[in-house]
């Protein structure tokens, strides 16, 4: 799989809300009420990432998430990445 050109991944950004490209990554920290809270979206993103086969970043602060997707086998950002990130902006709203 080829990675995006970054004019092209800016380009596919502008569907996904909050998300931004950091250092190769795309990367998005999600706020939640508590910990328990948090604890839900990282397992079912975790669910969705194994499905998937494709695994992120992820840093649990409380109720802050972050998440961070590359396709390091790719060199850089490929589809997988976009298609996991609007997964688990679903899953957060």
């Amino acid at each position: 799989m080829q990675p995006f050109s970054p004019l092209e991944a800016q380009s596919r950004l502008a569907s996904l809300e909050g998300w931004k490209i950091e250092a190769g990554e795309l990367v998005k920290t999600f706020q939640f009420n508590d910990f328990v809270a948090s604890m839900r979206f990282v397992n079912r993103v975790g669910e969705l990432a194994e499905q998937a086969g494709h695994h992120p970043d992820i840093d649990i602060r409380y109720n802050r998430v972050r998440l961070a997707l590359t396709t390091h086998d790719a060199g850089g950002l490929t589809q997988k990445d976009f298609d996991l990130a609007a997964q688990a902006q679903r899953l957060a709203e």
